[in-house]
């Protein structure tokens, strides 16, 4: 995966804990496989291994190059798709290939990295050049610093428009 795919999202949803705006807040980094590199060699120590996605309230699933081969891997695929009862899911960069596969992008519009738009659309109605894509209970990002804008979207989706405001001042991200 890129890094900043995680990394972007992570940090402005993660703040919805640490600075009290939702102090309930828990997240697992879920993974298919027990070592989970970036494209450069950085690890990550996922907290879940290859456990079922169903129970989760949100999914987020970042891109890299390694996507082109995870569309067609079967299981890891198959395990994605334990995410269906997930109320909402979304996709950073070309991690919208990955929640095509799994079929939860037909008949929406979704958006990836601009070098991915051709891989898209086969999965979805549309694709749209923007940052930010939502479409209910799937939303999804475009290249690897919408990683940021797709956080603080979803920030403002659980706790509106002034607690995005509040996190978005706190990491100094541009208005």
């Amino acid at each position: 995966m890129t890094a900043l795919d995680f990394v972007g999202v992570y940090d402005p949803v993660t703040r919805l804990k640490s600075m009290g705006l939702m102090p309930e807040l828990n997240w697992d980094l879920c993974a298919y496989t027990e070592k989970v590199t970036d494209d450069r060699g950085l690890v990550f120590a996922p907290t879940k291994v290859g456990e079922p996605l169903r129970d989760y309230d949100l999914l987020i699933v970042p891109g890299g190059f390694g996507t082109r081969t995870l569309v067609g891997d079967a299981s890891f695929i198959g395990w994605l798709k334990t995410a269906a009862p997930c109320e909402l899911k979304a996709s950073v960069c070309t991690g919208s290939l990955l929640l095509g596969a799994a079929g939860f992008l037909e008949g929406r519009r979704a958006t990836t990295h601009p070098n991915a738009f051709q891989e898209l659309e086969r999965f979805c109605a549309e694709v749209v050049d923007q940052r930010v894509v939502d479409e209910g209970d799937v939303v999804t990002a475009r290249g690897v610093t919408s990683a940021i804008d797709l956080g603080l979207h979803l920030v403002e989706r659980f706790v509106g428009k002034e607690g995005r405001e509040r996190i978005r001042r706190q990491m100094d991200y541009p208005g």
